[in-house]
């Protein structure tokens, strides 16, 4: 959950701006504190606090450390408090060697008390520190800094990217992963390293994506990979087609509502992908049963999944949250495909998952980012084309995701009526959007309350449970999903003035049965927030406020674009509380630990 940057100039030029504009761009991914380390003159200058980026910028002035090479790193806490002394980049005791590390160490307490009876000095309470230390050990035994840092992940177990630089080994820098996101850019003015690759889109987009257990090693002529054997590995280098300027905020005042606006456009170029998922379908003949396996906001789209496959194409499909996966693996087959969903495509529970399910079935990865681990681990990948997503709170991908998977099932039970209706589907957000002005005014009379609950029924079920999740991912007002039918079976208890209730209550079979829920919770106090059609009389006689959908869209495709006032929602009542949506505590972007 933290990020790294890495950078070598082949000019002698200082290389901290361009650290610090890097490491900038990865504050979406959470984090506590920052650090940078430079090299110059045989030592490693190092600058690092606790806060946030401009914080310590204004104490630190991290732009201003000599060197033409460096590491930087953003830290999200998990191994000791946010402090400065915890903060990475990590040295050992004689400062030789600087090491930045996302993810987690497991055996870190073992190798530590080893490490103090040799008669090593720690600092810090982190995971990390071991890493420096085990690497100054094996260079004091005669090997470089590469093979150091081979003989040290040979020791150490868990997650991680790391990268490290030595004071015996000018002008280089080391690094290697495993189940924690790496790439290396290759750019005119130098090389690159990143946990993600908005941090460096500004100079460099041809990209390499390392394996796990490879070493990578930068210096001024180039980049060299080496695999666990020690043989070079001539790697694929791929061109990201995103612009710097996607990742950035273009006038808006946060990346939440400008990723928001941009699900028009998300949907559009996703649709694009019929085809490829056309080449999947035919291939994969003789599928009995499909599981999807996902978490979070993944997890809300592959529910939708869920009901559209069976409703359509009559497959048997169950969902597993990824964290809960090995629980289910032994009920996996050669009939069986199973269909992960992340948008960064490094999300740590579903990698494992997924090296599990390839042992017996067949794979589908849809996913965000080109060339993620779970793009180059899955039998098939269905590309989403949200283009880079800041906002920590998913968005854009969200409706990405929902119409690959829209088209699989369209394609799957052959309906062409429904794939028709999905060319629509960019026009109906737009339509949409266009009640932004609305939403806000509305949401403000909602911002009053410690609970919420969400309603839907059938199609619209997963969208409450994706509408709740956004509401207390940034607002931090408790919000629960809930199928409208399990009202009287317990949450119709909590139900009173001080509660109120979204329902979403799109044109469908389903109408009759939400309205009388709607009534229901309305007859004991509760204050209704709608979502329907626009025709819809009743609707606008029952409810206490109405977000109105028009042109009319059915039930059917009413997830792909009823999900899109219920983000509003959730972002203006976030800024009607003065809290920044792009950044909500305690979370990240991406999640590389278990």
């Amino acid at each position: 959950m933290c990020g790294i940057v890495g950078c070598i100039l082949k000019n002698d030029d200082d290389v901290a701006p361009i650290l610090f504009d890097c490491i900038s761009k990865l504050e979406y991914r959470g984090y506590d504190s920052i650090g940078l380390a430079t090299y110059s003159e045989n030592k490693i200058h190092i600058k690092k606090d606790k806060g946030k980026i401009k914080e310590v910028d204004d104490k630190l002035n991290l732009t201003d450390m000599p060197g033409n090479f460096g590491i930087a790193h953003v830290r999200w806490a998990t191994h000791g408090d946010p402090s400065k002394l915890n903060s990475h980049p990590h040295v050992d005791e004689k400062r030789n060697v600087a090491v930045v590390h996302n993810g987690i160490i497991e055996n870190y307490l073992e190798i530590k008390e080893n490490l103090i009876s040799e008669g090593h000095v720690f600092k810090s309470d982190t995971d990390t520190e071991v890493i420096p230390h085990l690497i100054e050990k094996f260079m004091n035994e005669g090997f470089d800094l590469e093979h150091a840092v081979r003989k040290t992940i040979d020791i150490i177990h868990g997650a991680y990217a790391i990268a490290a630089i030595s004071t015996d080994e000018p002008d280089k820098i080391v690094a290697t992963r495993k189940d924690s996101p790496l790439i290396v850019g290759i750019g005119e003015e130098g090389y690159y390293l990143a946990s993600d690759s908005p941090a460096i889109l500004k100079y460099a987009r041809d990209i390499i994506y390392p394996e796990k257990g490879e070493i990578v090693v930068l210096d001024k002529n180039g980049v060299v990979v080496h695999d666990e054997f020690d043989n070079v590995v001539n790697k694929e280098i791929e061109t990201i087609n995103w612009t710097p300027e996607m990742a950035e905020k273009e006038g808006y005042d946060h990346f939440m509502i400008k990723e928001i606006n941009e699900q028009s456009t998300a949907v559009r170029n996703t649709l694009t992908q019929k085809e490829n998922i056309q080449e999947i379908i035919d291939d994969i003949d003789d599928i009995q049963r499909i599981c999807f396996v996902a978490c979070g906001t993944s997890y809300h789209a592959a529910l939708s999944g869920k009901y559209l496959i069976e409703s359509l194409a009559g497959v048997p499909t169950d969902v597993i949250l990824a964290s809960e996966f090995k629980y289910s693996a032994k009920t996996l087959n050669d009939k069986t495909l199973v269909v992960f969903i992340s948008q960064s495509g490094e999300t740590a529970d579903s990698l494992k998952a997924l090296d599990v399910a390839n042992e017996t079935s067949k794979t589908l990865a849809i996913v965000n980012v080109a060339g993620s681990s779970m793009t180059r681990r899955a039998k098939y990948v269905i590309q989403t084309q949200a283009g880079p997503e800041i906002g920590v709170a998913a968005t854009k991908t969200y409706v990405a995701q929902l119409t690959s998977i829209y088209l699989f099932a369209a394609l799957l039970a052959k309906d062409d009526e429904l794939l028709k209706e999905l060319d629509k589907v960019p026009d109906y957000i737009d339509e949409t959007l266009e009640s932004k002005e609305l939403i806000k005014q509305l949401s403000k009379r909602y911002n009053y309350t410690n609970d919420f609950f969400y309603l839907g029924r059938g199609f619209t079920y997963p969208t409450a449970l994706e509408g709740a999740l956004k509401l207390k991912e940034i607002s931090y007002i408790h919000g629960e999903g809930y199928a409208a039918g399990e009202l009287k079976h317990g949450p119709l208890a909590l139900i009173d003035k001080r509660t109120p209730v979204v329902v979403i209550v799109p044109p469908g079979d389903a109408h009759r049965k939400t309205m009388s829920n709607l009534e229901e919770v309305k007859s004991r106090g509760a204050n209704v927030l709608a979502i329907g059609s626009a025709s819809d009389d009743a609707l606008k006689t029952k409810a206490s406020d109405v977000i109105s959908i028009n042109p009319e869209v059915n039930e059917l495709i009413a997830p792909l674009v009823y999900i899109v006032p219920l983000q509003l929602v959730a972002y203006y009542i976030t800024i009607e509380k003065e809290y920044d949506p792009d950044k909500p505590r305690n979370l990240a972007k991406c999640v590389t630990v278990e």
